[in-house]
């Protein structure tokens, strides 16, 4: 049963980051994403640790101490700021975030938009991302651009909704050479 529940809960995530993806032309991105959950690494934990409520990432990580899945994870997807953290070329900053090219960070947002829906159901508010995003935001290691454009688009997702800021990413965000 576990099995069937998380193999419904990433399918309906795969496709709500899909639909919102196709609404600003980002559909290599919205084909692809999250393939990797259906790997034997991934996919097994995720029925392990199935809850329903929240990612079994977090199960996992309590009882093991890390989280085995999301290490494989993250290294695969290129929507995860973590997978753009390398070592600095001045050797006293160590790890840092690089930046990432703008069509990995509005599929971050897609993601995160997708996950709050699918974890708070009816629920679910256009703040919700961003509160999410806020709450472990002081601890990320991510470049500052990167920062700022995630959080201008959380920020406007919460305040202007989805069709607005949607529309912003496609004319906008997806359009301009550089942020």
């Amino acid at each position: 049963m576990k099995t069937w529940k998380h193999l419904c809960t990433i399918t309906h995530h795969k496709l709500l980051v899909m639909k919102y993806c196709f609404q600003v032309s980002l559909y290599k991105q919205g084909l692809l994403h999250d393939i990797s959950k259906l790997s034997w690494a991934e996919f097994r934990i995720g029925c392990m640790y199935y809850q329903g409520n929240r990612s079994p990432n977090n199960a996992e990580r309590e009882e093991l101490g890390y989280s085995s899945a999301w290490l494989h994870h993250k290294g695969r997807n290129k929507h995860h700021y973590e997978y753009w953290i390398d070592y600095s070329l001045k050797k006293e900053e160590g790890l840092v975030g690089m930046k990432m090219p703008k069509k990995y960070v509005v599929e971050m947002v897609m993601d995160r938009i997708a996950a709050s829906k699918i974890y708070r159901k009816n629920q679910y508010k256009d703040t919700d991302p961003l509160e999410y995003y806020e709450r472990g935001a002081d601890f990320l290691v991510i470049h500052k651009d990167t920062r700022i454009l995630l959080e201008d688009l959380l920020v406007m997702l919460a305040k202007k909704g989805e069709k607005e800021t949607f529309s912003y990413i496609r004319k906008v965000v997806l359009k301009t050479k550089d942020y």
